[in-house]
């Protein structure tokens, strides 16, 4: 299975403190994860741009152990909820456990409290579990027995997707895409990288897991970050170009006859807004406080892929989202 994302960011050049810290951890990160530069850009990106990620790739390519060790970097509390289709809602959120000793109900919190959450294989849990995962996602909060309770800071869950097999799965609603920061789909690496997994697999206990202070991340610098990455330049050509290409999502044949009727529906103002948070993002990671229309360019698939849906003339000539985002940013002129 090949990836057809865009290659990994120039390394970073960044001299603030803050940005510095950001340069280790991700330093780190491809160190433990070998060979999935991409994945941790795009962790870090969704990180910096307060979104969460919805990653699809073969079972097998380090995805868990990515966002484990990111929530390791940011001394952040970790949970993983494997999602089977019997799971409950509760099972997520919590519950009201009754106290008969004290005569009312105590609340116990779920695995979604923790900041950083694993959902695994999110495409087998049921409508109802979805609806739970969405109030957390989209409010930061979680509703059980008539009462509101809120979500950590920061919040960050990356779900997964097994491409390969899919019996017994459910389609994500629409709105439950829409949610998602981005769609990051990863494949397997080359024989070189192949290699360095198993000599690093081979280390045993040596390979672990180990925190690094210089690679620490708390709430302040992280916040601080999020600041820096909001004050980057972006000049008003640059921001128009972000508009047209979401507009291009909904009225494709402006730019290209031969598009009608490929697309279903385009890309919300969420998608708009998440590009240029996406973009803002890896132009601080790379070092530059304004913006290119590579940044743009570059996180457009993985952010408008979920977000373009085929019509079904497309779907029945193989077309999906990702090739109609890739005709878009070829057909929308640069500025």
């Amino acid at each position: 299975m090949e990836s057809n994302l865009p290659p990994p960011i120039a390394p970073l050049t960044g001299t603030s403190d803050v940005h510095q810290r950001f340069l280790a951890l991700s330093a780190c990160l491809q160190q433990r994860v070998i060979g999935q530069q991409t994945l941790v850009e795009r962790l870090l990106i969704a990180l910096l741009a307060d979104g969460h990620l919805l990653v699809e790739g073969a079972p097998g390519l380090a995805k868990t152990t990515a966002i484990r060790a990111l929530a390791v970097h940011l001394q952040a509390g970790f949970a993983r909820i494997q999602f089977t289709p019997d799971l409950l809602p509760a099972d997520l959120t919590g519950s009201e456990i009754w106290r008969p000793n004290e005569g009312r109900f105590e609340f116990v919190p779920g695995p979604l409290f923790h900041p950083v959450v694993l959902a695994d294989e999110i495409n087998r849990a049921p409508a109802k579990v979805q609806s739970a995962l969405l109030e957390a996602m989209a409010e930061r909060q979680i509703s059980v027995g008539g009462r509101s309770w809120p979500l950590p800071a920061p919040f960050l869950v990356m779900a997964t997707q097994n491409p390969i097999e899919q019996e017994g799965t459910y389609a994500l609603p629409e709105a439950q895409l829409d949610r998602f920061l981005m769609h990051v789909r990863i494949g397997y690496p080359d024989a070189a990288t192949e290699l360095a997994i198993l000599q690093q697999a081979r280390g045993g206990d040596g390979a672990a897991l180990k925190h690094d202070p210089q690679a620490s991340i708390d709430l302040d610098l992280l916040m601080q970050a999020r600041q820096e990455v909001a004050g980057l330049h972006l000049a008003p050509a640059l921001e128009r170009y972000i508009v047209e290409l979401v507009l291009a999502s909904r009225e494709p044949e402006r730019f290209d006859p031969a598009m009608r009727g490929q697309i279903a529906w385009g890309a919300s103002p969420r998608g708009t807004i998440a590009l240029e948070r996406c973009a803002r993002a890896r132009a601080w990671l790379a070092g530059r406080d304004y913006l290119i229309p590579e940044d743009v360019r570059a996180v457009a698939p993985d952010v408008l892929r979920h977000r373009v849906l085929p019509s079904y003339q497309a779907q029945a000539e193989g077309i999906d989202g990702g090739a109609l985002v890739a005709a878009l940013l070829a057909r929308v002129p640069m500025p």
